[in-house]
C-alpha cells in the first residue's frame, strides 16, 4: 500500500509539473521549394536546447518546448537540401511553414549539420531508403528502369533466377513481402513473367526497405515492408517526363490545377510495343493465319487537394495487366465439306488498386490519417477452339481463373506531446476476398452441350489491426521504440488472434556512431501456393484454415551504424530469424487440379535463416553509390519432405555481395555500373537413374536441394549523354547488361551423351550480353 502511495505521489508530481510548467508548440509542414511536394523524415532541431524531432509521412512535424524569453535558430535539414534556419523566440506557439531548395551540386556544398534522421540516430534499424534518383540512374535491363532490380542490390534481399523482379529477403520467400503503393497493399508486383516490376520509376517520390526492426504499424507479413510512395503532383508549374525504349514507352505529367495552387495532379503511363513490332514478322511467316503477342502496361494517377492550412485530400489510383494472345486460323476439307478451324488462347494478370486518403491536423501535437482503399490481383487463362462445317459447329473451351480482392478502412495518428516521445496509434478493418482457383470447361457437338465449372470455394475473410508505439529517448543518448501490434483474422466461422510486440533500441557512442537491437515478432493469415520456376502468375493467394494456420517469425537483430563526416553512411548487423507453418506443395501437386482441395496438396513446415550484412552507401557528391555484402544461412524443414531432413532453402545464398556507383562527369555526361555476386542456387538433382521392370526410367534422388549450380555474376554499364535545351533536357541513355557475358545459369535438365555414351547433366543461360538504347526527356 505504500508502495502504491508513493508511485501516486511521484505521478502526481510528474503531472502537476508538466500541467503547470509553461509550454510553446513550433508545428508546420516541411515542403520541397521547387515543387510543393512534402518531405517525411526531415530533422528539425533547436542546437541551443538540445531538443529536435522529424517530420512524419506527409511532412508535417511538431515540437513542444519549454517557454523562454530568450531566441535560438531553428534548423530543418534534409538529404539533398539546403539547411533551412529561421531565428525565432519562444514566447508563444508558432507555426512555421518551410520550404527546402535542392541542392544543384553537393559536391562544392558543405552542410554543417547532421541530420537528426542521419543513419545513426534512427532508432529503427534494418532500414534503407533509396533515393529515386539513383534508381534511375542505375543500369537497367533492355533500358527500363526498374525499382524492385535496384531493390536486389541491397544486402539481406535476394535475387530469384536470372532477370527475375523476385525478392527473397532474410530467408523468406516473396509472398512474405508486404509490398505497399501509396499504403495499399500489392499482390503480384511483376510484369512479363518476373522480368519487369510494376512501378514506373517515372510517377515515385520515395522507396524504403524494411527488413528487420519494424514498427508496430506495419503487420500482416513476415520479411520485409517495401514502402513506395507516388508523387504527389507538382503544386508550383506543369512539368512532364518521359522515355522510349527498346522495349516500352513511358510519360509522366504532373503540375497544379486552378490559379489558387492548392490542387495538383501526377498522371503516368507505360506501354511495351512487343507485340505491334512482332506482329507483322509472326503474320509474314504464317500467310496470315496466326495473330499473336504479348504486352504490359502500368497506369498511376494522383490528385491532391488543400481545402485548409491544417486538411489535405489525396486520390491515387494503379492500374496495370499483362496479356498474351494466340489466334489461328485455317480452312480445310473434312468429310463432310469445308471446314473453318479458329484456335484462340490467351493469359491475362494484373492489379488494381485505388485510395482516398484525408489528413486532418486536430491540434498542434496531433495529426491523423484517415484511409479507405481497394485492392485487386487477378489471373486468367483460357484455351478456345471452334470447328464449323455446314453440318456441324463444334466448340471446345476450358479457362482459369484466381484472384484476391482487398476493401479496407484505416485511421492513423501521430501525437507529439514532447520531443521525448513521438506516439503512433492505429486501427484498421479489411474485408478480403479470395479466389484460389476455377476451371470452367465448355464442350458444345451436335449431339452434346456441356457447360462445367469446377472450383475451390471462393473465401471470405474479415481482418482488424490495431497498433500503438512510442519513440521514446530514454536519456540523450539512449532511444527505444516500443510497440505492439494485435490482428484479429475471421475466416470460415473461426477467429485468428495475434499479439505481436516490436522491440528497437539505439544508443549513441558518439554523434556519428551508434549500436542498435531489435526484436519482434510477426504473423501472416495468408499463404502463396507457388510451384516455383520462372515466376508464371499462376501463384494462388489463400487464407489460413482450420487446417493451415497463420505464419510466424520471430526475427533478433543487432548491429552498429556510422555516419562518416555526413557523407558515408556505413552499417553492420547480425540477424536470426525462425519462422513457423510455412508450406510447400507436396510431391506431385498442381496448382491446375481443381477437383480436389488446396488444403490436400501443401505440406507444413519451418524455416531459419541466420547471417550478417555489411552496408556502405554514399549519397553525396559527384560520385555516389553502395556496397553491400551478406554472408547467410536459410533452411527448411518438412515433415513429409526430404524424409523429414532439414535441408537447404532453394535460394539458401551463402556469398552474396553487391556493388553500385554513379559518377556524374559533368552536368552532359554521367556513367554508372553495378556488378553483383552471389553463391549458386540450391537445387535437386537425381544421383542414380536405373530402368524398372517396364523398362521406364526411374530416378534416385539422395537429398532435396543438395547440389549446386555454378556461381552467379554479372557486370552492368550505362552512360548517360544529356543536353538542356530550352523547353526541357533530353538524354540519350547507352547500356549494356552482361557487359562481359557470362553464361549464368537460369536452370540444369539431364541428358544423354551418345557420343561418350553416358548421362550428363547441361545448363541453361538466359541473357547473353545485351546492349541497350533509350531516348529520356523531361520539360
Amino acid at each position: 500500500m505504500k508502495t502504491f502511495q508513493l508511485l501516486a505521489g511521484l505521478f502526481f508530481i510528474c503531472v502537476s509539473s508538466s500541467a503547470f510548467s509553461q509550454k510553446i508548440t513550433i508545428n508546420g509542414y516541411i515542403t520541397d521549394k521547387k515543387s510543393g511536394e512534402r518531405l517525411h523524415g526531415a530533422s528539425v532541431y533547436i542546437e541551443t536546447k538540445g531538443e529536435g524531432t522529424t517530420s512524419n509521412n506527409y511532412g508535417f512535424y511538431s515540437l513542444t518546448i519549454p517557454e523562454g524569453t530568450d531566441s535560438a535558430v531553428l534548423r530543418i535539414s534534409y538529404t539533398g537540401y539546403m539547411v533551412f534556419t529561421r531565428t525565432i523566440a519562444f514566447n508563444q506557439d508558432i507555426t512555421l511553414n518551410a520550404e527546402l531548395e535542392l541542392v544543384k551540386d553537393l559536391a562544392g556544398v558543405t552542410l554543417t549539420s547532421v541530420s537528426k534522421s542521419a543513419l545513426q540516430n534512427r532508432t529503427q534499424m534494418s532500414s534503407i531508403e533509396l533515393p529515386v534518383s539513383t534508381i534511375k540512374s542505375l543500369p537497367a535491363f533492355l533500358g527500363e528502369v526498374d525499382v524492385l532490380k535496384a531493390i536486389q542490390l541491397l544486402p539481406g534481399v535476394q535475387a530469384g533466377s536470372e532477370g527475375s523482379s523476385g525478392l527473397y529477403v532474410r530467408g523468406g520467400s516473396p509472398d512474405q513481402n508486404l509490398i505497399l503503393l501509396d499504403g495499399v497493399p500489392v499482390y503480384n508486383a511483376s510484369h512479363l513473367f518476373g522480368f519487369f516490376s510494376v512501378f514506373n520509376a517515372d510517377a515515385l517520390n520515395s522507396v524504403e526497405v524494411m527488413k528487420g526492426g519494424f514498427p508496430a504499424r506495419y503487420g500482416g507479413r513476415l520479411s520485409s515492408v517495401i514502402d513506395i510512395r507516388m508523387k504527389e503532383g507538382n503544386k508550383k508549374e506543369f512539368h512532364g517526363e518521359g522515355g522510349v525504349g527498346i522495349v516500352a514507352s513511358r510519360l509522366m505529367l504532373e503540375g497544379p490545377i486552378g490559379k489558387k495552387k492548392n490542387t495538383s495532379f501526377m498522371v503516368s503511363g507505360r506501354r511495351t510495343y512487343i507485340d505491334l513490332l512482332a506482329q507483322p514478322l509472326i503474320r509474314s511467316q504464317t500467310d496470315g493465319e496466326v495473330n499473336a503477342g504479348y504486352y504490359f502496361y502500368d497506369l498511376n494517377g494522383k490528385i491532391n487537394f488543400a481545402p485548409g492550412p491544417k486538411d489535405h485530400i489525396y486520390l491515387s489510383g494503379y492500374f496495370g495487366n499483362d496479356r498474351f494472345y494466340a489466334r489461328d486460323k485455317y480452312n480445310n476439307n473434312g468429310p463432310t465439306g469445308a471446314e473453318t478451324s479458329t484456335f484462340r488462347s490467351g493469359l491475362k494478370w494484373g492489379n488494381a488498386t485505388a485510395v482516398a486518403r484525408w489528413n486532418h491536423e486536430f491540434s498542434r501535437k496531433l495529426f491523423s490519417n484517415f484511409t479507405f482503399y481497394y485492392s485487386r490481383y487477378n489471373f486468367d487463362v483460357f484455351a478456345d477452339e471452334r470447328s464449323e462445317s455446314p453440318s456441324s459447329n463444334d466448340r471446345y473451351y476450358l479457362k482459369y481463373l484466381s484472384g484476391v480482392r482487398d476493401w479496407s478502412a484505416r485511421f492513423d495518428a501521430d501525437y507529439m506531446p514532447n520531443p521525448n516521445h513521438f506516439i503512433k496509434i492505429g486501427i484498421s478493418g479489411t474485408d478480403h476476398y479470395y479466389k484460389p482457383g476455377a476451371v470452367q470447361s465448355k464442350i458444345k457437338t451436335n449431339d452434346f452441350n456441356e457447360d462445367t465449372l469446377i472450383s475451390y470455394r471462393f473465401i471470405n475473410a474479415k481482418e482488424a489491426e490495431a497498433y500503438v508505439e512510442d519513440d521514446i529517448r530514454i536519456t540523450p543518448n539512449l532511444k527505444a521504440n516500443l510497440g505492439l501490434h494485435f490482428t484479429a483474422f475471421h475466416v470460415s466461422s473461426q477467429w485468428f488472434t495475434s499479439l505481436q510486440p516490436r522491440l528497437s533500441l539505439r544508443y549513441l557512442i558518439t554523434p556519428e556512431i551508434s549500436v542498435k537491437a531489435s526484436y519482434v515478432k510477426m504473423n501472416q493469415f495468408i499463404h502463396l501456393l507457388t510451384n516455383g520456376g520462372i515466376g508464371l502468375p499462376t501463384d494462388l493467394w489463400v487464407p489460413v484454415t482450420r487446417r493451415i494456420p497463420p505464419q510466424l517469425a520471430d526475427q533478433f537483430a543487432a548491429g552498429m551504424a556510422w555516419n562518416y563526416k555526413n557523407k558515408y553512411e556505413i552499417s553492420v548487423e547480425g540477424y536470426y530469424k525462425k519462422m513457423n507453418n510455412l508450406i510447400e506443395y507436396a510431391e506431385g501437386a498442381s496448382y491446375l487440379n481443381a477437383t480436389s482441395n488446396w488444403e490436400d496438396k501443401v505440406e507444413i513446415g519451418k524455416g531459419w535463416s541466420y547471417g550478417a550484412e555489411l552496408f556502405l552507401q554514399k549519397k553525396k557528391g559527384k560520385t555516389t553509390g553502395l556496397i553491400g555484402y551478406t554472408l547467410s544461412w536459410t533452411n527448411r524443414r518438412f515433415e513429409n519432405l526430404n524424409n523429414g531432413k532439414i535441408f537447404p532453402y532453394r535460394y539458401d545464398r551463402r556469398h552474396d555481395f553487391k556493388a553500385a556507383v554513379v559518377h556524374k562527369v559533368s552536368d552532359r555526361f554521367e556513367v554508372s555500373a553495378d556488378w553483383v555476386y552471389g553463391t549458386g542456387q540450391a537445387i535437386t538433382l537425381p544421383t542414380e537413374v536405373y530402368l524398372n521392370s517396364d523398362m521406364q526410367e526411374v530416378e534416385v534422388f539422395d537429398g532435396r536441394n543438395g547440389f549446386r549450380m555454378k556461381s552467379f555474376h554479372r557486370f552492368d554499364i550505362s552512360a548517360k549523354f544529356s543536353k538542356v535545351k530550352k523547353r526541357g533536357t533530353r538524354s540519350w541513355i547507352i547500356g549494356v547488361y552482361n557487359a562481359y557475358n557470362r553464361q549464368n545459369p537460369f536452370f540444369i535438365f539431364r541428358d544423354y551423351d551418345y557420343l561418350n555414351n553416358k548421362p550428363v547433366f547441361k545448363q541453361v543461360s538466359l541473357f547473353p550480353i545485351i546492349p541497350s538504347v533509350s531516348y529520356q526527356f523531361k520539360f
